[in-house]
């Protein structure tokens, strides 16, 4: 470009050419003073607000004025800022935090390096992300160079001295809302607000009233100390704090008891120490009252003297020389006087009330006489009351010593009775065991010679059966075989109702049995198998169970595991043995 700066119209028509608002105001320059040799020469850029070691905001300009910006030359690229006429660009709301922001409008020939030489000089940049669609985000290090990125918004772009579209356009800076801005600015408001909570306890702290001093442990040395002190106004307080402590930890027992006792006796006589405190103040008050009763009759007195002098002023001899203005103060100030008078009249009258009505009529003694009596049967009430209070003491002390002596002659006597009935104790538990072990041997007993019996009556009739068998195996004894059938068919009954199978439900139960232990090849003990059976038939009982398994001893046979506490009996299936064993 070689026209001249001080050339408005040349200037603005160069600016229309290349499709560029004009920067003045009627085709004003922009600075009216400034030298375009100095403009022009090599090596000496024009001056900008964007320049390092100058602030970004220009000084502030009168709102009726509109706002010109200046044109800014870069090695690669110029600025030319828009119409100062047009509305300012719009921006979003600002993020907290904001530190990114948006650049649109780039030139589609424009770099990275471009980018960078335009916002460098807004301050430090972190990091840019250049989109092929001619916009890029750029992260600043501080947040105010973000206000300084937003100043360049509504510039046009000029790459070089080109006039192709190309390598043009408008800058549309906004501020950017970036994950990192936020977490930073998350960050602050946490350490800030740390900070806010650590100067607000150092603050409670100092106003905090120092901690209590810990209360020292019971001991016969602290307890006369402790004692002393009750019996002492001015240390009544701590005193009294560090016995509620004591008796609250449980330092009372039967050692201590008589000391406790003494002190919440100089306790006791503390109140009698307070009431006589109270009677002083009391009476203190008393008299104070009737001071101000005084002090308020020679008030009222006054007041009516100066009623009396209001009064007086205003009969007509003296009220007659008085000018209008003073008329009226004397009349507003004789007013302000009688409601004054007639306040103080009424809170006298009051007071009187109270002490009529606090007054007996049967009070015909005089006062200090009764007063005297008083206080004299209140000398020797005190003094019994002490004396009682000691004999008490004594008393108490030599009941806990013989409670003392009973409980230790008891405690003897216990630990003897107690290893006796331990003892006694031990050999009923151990007869009780062998009785069970007898009732159960017994039952064994009879269980086992009831299998006998069977046995042995089911012997003839197998002896029969082998009989009729062989009888019937001859050549010369096959006529008779239906007649020998019917009979074998009667004894076949008669054997298979003496089996050890019963019924057909006990033939279930076999057979679920079986196929349970059969799962199960290390047994299984019989609590566990009537669970299992349970679950089919709730009526089934362990003892029924145990009764069919210890008939049937070639099918299911009873293995003992365990040692010691752990012993257990376990059912196994042996049926496969036990079929080999029967043939």
């Amino acid at each position: 470009m070689d026209l001249g700066m001080s050339d408005p119209t040349a200037w603005a028509t160069a600016m229309n050419n290349l499709g560029i608002a004009p920067v003045g105001i009627a085709g004003d320059p922009l600075l009216s003073d400034f030298d375009p040799a100095l403009g022009m020469m090599t090596g000496i850029p024009p001056i900008n607000p964007l320049m390092p070691g100058l602030g970004m905001v220009p000084p502030p300009i009168p709102s009726d004025m509109p706002v010109a910006k200046e044109i800014i030359h870069c090695k690669s690229c110029t600025l030319f800022p828009p119409n100062p006429n047009l509305p300012p660009p719009t921006t979003r709301e600002r993020p907290p935090g904001c530190k990114t922001v948006f650049v649109g409008g780039l030139p589609e020939n424009g770099t990275e390096e471009t980018i960078v030489e335009i916002f460098e000089q807004c301050g430090e940049i972190i990091a840019l992300r250049k989109s092929k669609k001619h916009f890029c985000h750029i992260r600043f290090a501080e947040e105010y160079m973000v206000d300084k990125a937003i100043y360049l918004s509504g510039y046009r772009i000029r790459l070089g001295s080109s006039t192709d579209k190309k390598d043009t356009g408008r800058l549309h800076v906004d501020f950017a809302q970036a994950r990192d801005d936020l977490y930073e600015w998350e960050c602050k408001q946490r350490m800030l607000a740390r900070e806010e909570r650590h100067r607000r306890r150092m603050a409670e702290e100092q106003f905090h009233p120092p901690s209590p001093p810990p209360v020292v442990h019971y001991s016969d040395h602290e307890c006369s100390i402790v004692a002393e002190k009750l019996k002492d106004d001015s240390k009544f307080l701590e005193a009294v704090q560090t016995l509620l402590t004591w008796i609250e930890r449980g330092e009372v027992n039967r050692r201590s008891a008589n000391n406790f006792y003494s002190m919440i006796q100089s306790v006791n006589s503390h109140i009698r120490r307070l009431m006589n405190e109270k009677a002083t103040h009391e009476k203190d008050i008393e008299e104070a009252k009737e001071r101000f009763k005084l002090a308020l009759s020679g008030i009222l007195a006054q007041f009516e003297q100066i009623v009396a002098v209001y009064h007086s002023a205003s009969k007509q001899k003296a009220w007659d020389h008085f000018t209008k203005a003073q008329r009226k103060n004397i009349s507003v100030w004789c007013k302000q006087a009688e409601e004054i008078r007639n306040i103080h009249n009424d809170e006298l009258m009051g007071i009187r009330r109270e002490e009529e009505m606090e007054m007996s009529d049967d009070d015909t003694e005089p006062p200090e006489a009764k007063e005297t009596e008083e206080s004299a049967l209140v000398v020797q009430t005190e003094a019994l009351k002490e004396e009682n209070d000691s004999l008490r003491c004594q008393l108490d002390a030599y009941r806990n010593e013989v409670e003392l002596l009973k409980q230790e002659q008891s405690k003897m006597g216990r630990e003897e009775d107690t290893s006796k009935d331990q003892q006694l104790v031990i050999l009923q538990q151990a007869m009780q065991g062998m009785q069970q072990h007898l009732l159960k041997l017994q039952d064994e007993c009879e269980r086992r010679e009831a299998e006998l019996e069977k046995v042995k009556e089911e012997k003839p009739q197998l002896g029969q059966i082998k009989v009729i068998i062989r009888h019937c195996l001859q050549p010369n004894n096959l006529s008779p075989i239906c007649s020998v059938s019917q009979e074998k068919d009667s004894v076949l009954e008669r054997g298979l109702g003496s089996s050890p199978i019963k019924s057909e439900r006990e033939a279930l139960l076999v057979g679920i049995i079986s196929t349970f232990l059969h799962v199960h090849p290390f047994g299984a003990n019989i609590e566990y198998i009537c669970s299992y059976l349970q679950r089919l038939d709730s009526k089934i009982c362990a003892s029924e169970v145990e009764a069919l398994l210890t008939r049937l001893q070639h099918t299911f046979k009873q293995e003992m595991s365990g040692v010691g506490a752990s012993l257990e009996k376990r059912w196994k299936f042996c049926g496969f043995e036990g079929l080999k064993a029967t043939t």
